[in-house]
């Protein structure tokens, strides 16, 4: 579950830094907005599992 997480948590970072630079490019507000809004969510949860690893320890 755990790794599940953690890839979850990346490929949503991805995914925003993508919609990101798709907004910027085109100049759309919302897309960029929404991109770092993305990106937040993947360093939310990827903060999340490496608290998790450190509480294990």
């Amino acid at each position: 579950m755990a790794a599940d997480e953690k890839t979850q948590a990346k490929t949503e970072q991805a995914k925003g830094k993508l919609k990101e630079t798709a907004g910027r490019a085109v100049g759309n507000e919302r897309l960029t907005a929404e991109g770092r809004a993305d990106q937040v969510k993947g360093d939310t949860r990827q903060a999340k599992e490496k608290m998790k690893d450190i509480a294990k320890d």
